[in-house]
């Protein structure tokens, strides 16, 4: 078991890392927003914004460099929302 001490830097890290995510996505995005729509953890990619497939594969491979990680294929099709983004690259960060 894990005592508070040890559970309270881990946690903290966790969050500073998903608004990190957070950040870096919105940072990307933001050139792209249709007029007057913030970026919310449900906007759609490719429809809450004038994201085209092209400028999604090089915002996935800003992100993969920048976190040091590596997206699949087969999970970069099934993402659909900011939040799942953020979910996916937060995961492959932690392992």
């Amino acid at each position: 078991m894990n005592s508070p001490s040890i559970i309270l830097p881990r946690k903290l890290e966790s969050v500073s890392l998903q608004m990190e995510i957070y950040g870096e996505i919105r940072r990307l995005l933001t050139p792209y927003l249709a007029e007057g729509r913030p970026i919310a953890g449900d906007t759609v990619i490719c429809d809450g914004t004038t994201v085209d497939s092209l400028t999604v594969m090089d915002m996935m491979v800003e992100l993969e460099d920048r976190f040091d990680i590596a997206i699949p294929m087969k999970q970069v099709v099934e993402i659909r929302t900011v939040n799942q983004l953020a979910d996916t690259i937060s995961r492959l960060v932690i392992r």
